[in-house]
């Protein structure tokens, strides 16, 4: 059974990383993957979004009419697409970020500190690692070792101490998500 995520934000917070480094880690590990990136003109500071599908097996159409669980980072993707999150479905979110009322009911609702955190570790352009780190934590949609290799590879480029700081953020969030399941 298919799995679909919705990560939503600003430009320049690493929306599509997120996207990208979970459907990397699914596929890497033997499942089926679909990475689908949305986002305007505006780059940063405007909206932007990224599909994720995940499944054991192969996925002839890569549409979906909601997402079981939705990531998000500002107030803008928030509200552009919340409508995509179904009832019953997780949103997590950047509460730092975040500060409106949330007022669905009929969601499951994941207050994550990422930006605030992501500060205490060091930097403040972890906090999508971070949100990352919880989303693995409370699904189990791949392990933290398959998650932490597609870590490795999207930084590869950048040096051992941007690897060390993403990974430092990862665990953060899983351990964060502990307080979830």
């Amino acid at each position: 059974m298919s799995k679909t995520f919705v990560f939503t934000g600003s430009g320049g917070q690493g929306i599509m990383s997120m996207g990208t480094m979970l459907a990397q880690a699914a596929f890497e590990s033997g499942r089926h993957a679909i990475y689908m990136p949305s986002y305007g003109a505006e780059q940063r500071g405007g909206s932007a979004k990224c599909i994720v599908i995940i499944d054991e097996n192969e996925m002839p159409c890569p549409m979906f009419e909601y997402c079981e669980t939705m990531v998000a980072m500002s107030n803008l993707g928030y509200n552009k697409f919340q409508y995509q999150l179904k009832p019953g479905g997780v949103l997590l979110y950047d509460n730092t970020v975040i500060t409106q009322e949330i007022e669905r009911d009929d969601v499951i609702k994941v207050p994550v500190p990422a930006g605030d955190l992501a500060l205490e570790i060091g930097s403040p352009r972890v906090a999508n690692v971070i949100a990352d780190g919880v989303l693995v934590g409370m699904t189990g949609i791949v392990t933290p070792e398959e998650f932490i290799a597609s870590l490795d590879k999207k930084f590869a480029s950048k040096g051992q101490n941007v690897r060390d700081l993403n990974r430092k953020a990862f665990e953060r969030g899983l351990k964060l998500a502990e307080q979830y399941k």
